[in-house]
């Protein structure tokens, strides 16, 4: 692999940094993407068709560490290179409840992110509009002045006007804020245009609105940020909502709003309402089966159904559900192998590091972190790559005479464990492993 893959000298190291600290890299996925190959085909066909005006919706189920979070990345990360603006989005009931869309859309805002901007991508969003805006102005042969732009903004935003009255009177007056200089006027209008309660009343007021977003304004203004951004020549917005089997876990009224909010999202999404809108959400199976999850309510139960009775190999990447099956142990070492490679190809000693943390060793290493996990190879990759670069690579790397086969014995602390982790652990019910040559592979 090495070189040869592309992978730049920064991706590497965030990769690499990452991986080393047990989180999911923010970039660079495409690299990673073991088993991820059958759904290039049927997500990239989605994004078009959202790329020409339409919208849709995808639920990607999962047991616990089976890499719905990879995916999540890998695909915002595919979306962005399409010309996409994405959010990710964490459900919870404290933080980010679903069934208040208020505050599902300002976590939409404060993630935003683009090819060229991480996060809190809002404000050179807007700002690119306006730009767009003025070269418009320009190529139409009017007057290069401030009301010729605010007026094609009316009528750019004039669909939106209707139902959200507000969000084109707090960017005209955000506007005007920006070219007489009022800096912390416009902080102010764009704070609120985001969905951000305790904004200063004398800001809201120079825009002619009053109290905070609400959760029908919110789904107005959705649709005044895609028009934003299709102006923008984005070619539209992928909304990933993360983790909404955590509503099983909430009280039952809670539960029930959450529910029918996720169910009147997906109606405004087949009714044309939001063009240019991927919607993705992950959850367990129990989630999406289960009587305290999708099966509550039927609309949502029939919009999400999708039949898995003909096994892994024959499911439809086109449904409305993905299943991610998780990690085998073959797939672990093609995972394994990938990051050793993109690890060497930046070392010191590439061709020492391949040899000394070869495939056997990989397979190896593989067996006994799962082993440590109670042969649950599933939820093993997160814990089985942190430990082969911070133990093993990064000791390739810094100490010649450091051979992993010898001088490493796999230790697995229960506070470097995720929930999930831990369980499988207690469950596992079995002795740790002093080194990887005394985990017995079948063969």
């Amino acid at each position: 692999m090495g070189e040869s893959t592309g992978v730049s000298p920064r991706r590497r190291r965030d990769i690499t940094d990452a991986l080393r600290r047990g989180t999911v890299p923010q970039q660079g996925l495409d690299v990673l993407a073991v088993g991820l190959d059958r759904f290039e085909a049927a997500i990239d066909e989605e994004l078009s068709a959202v790329a020409d005006g339409g919208a849709a919706f995808k639920a990607i189920r999962g047991e616990y560490g089976s890499g719905k979070t990879f995916f999540s990345r890998w695909l915002t990360e595919r979306a962005k290179r399409a010309g996409f603006a994405t959010a990710e989005v964490q459900i919870s009931e404290t933080e980010t409840p679903l069934h208040k869309l208020e505050t599902v859309y300002r976590r939409i805002t404060e993630n935003l992110s683009t090819s060229t901007t991480q996060s809190g991508a809002l404000r050179d969003i807007v700002d690119g509009w306006f730009y767009v805006l003025d070269q418009d102005v320009r190529d139409s042969g009017s007057p290069t002045d401030q009301e010729a732009a605010l007026e094609l903004l009316d009528r750019r935003l004039s669909g939106v006007s209707k139902e959200a009255p507000a969000f084109a009177a707090v960017l005209r007056q955000y506007r005007l804020a920006q070219t007489n200089g009022d800096t912390a006027t416009a902080d102010g209008l764009l704070a609120w245009l985001g969905g951000q309660p305790h904004v200063a009343a004398a800001v809201k007021r120079s825009a002619g609105v009053r109290g905070d977003l609400d959760h029908f304004g919110a789904l107005g203004f959705l649709r005044g940020l895609l028009t934003v951004l299709r102006d923008s020549d984005y070619a539209g917005l992928v909304v990933v909502l993360d983790e909404v089997e955590t509503l099983q876990r909430m009280r039952s009224d809670v539960r029930e709003k959450s529910l029918n909010a996720l169910r009147q999202l997906m109606d405004e999404i087949d009714g044309g309402r939001f063009p240019g809108l991927y919607l993705h959400l992950t959850g367990t199976p129990a989630f999406f089966d289960g009587q305290q999850g999708v099966q509550r309510l039927a609309p949502l139960a029939q919009r999400l159904q999708t039949d898995f009775t003909a096994g892994a190999r024959f499911d439809n990447p086109r449904a409305p559900q993905l299943r991610l099956t998780g990690f085998t142990s073959d797939s672990l070492l093609e995972l394994g192998s990938r990051v050793r490679d993109i690890y060497a190809a930046g070392a010191g000693a590439p061709e020492r590091i391949r040899r000394l943390v070869d495939d056997d060793y990989l397979r190896d290493l593989a067996a006994a972190v799962g082993g440590e996990l109670g042969g649950r190879t599933g939820v093993a990759p997160r814990i089985y790559l942190k430990k082969l670069i911070a133990d093993v690579l990064d000791r390739v790397d810094l100490f010649e005479d450091f051979d992993p086969r010898r001088d490493y014995h796999l230790t697995i602390n229960t506070d470097e464990l995720t929930p999930v982790e831990l369980e499988a652990h207690r469950r596992g019910d079995r002795r740790p492993a002093d080194s990887v040559d005394d985990i017995d592979l079948d063969t």
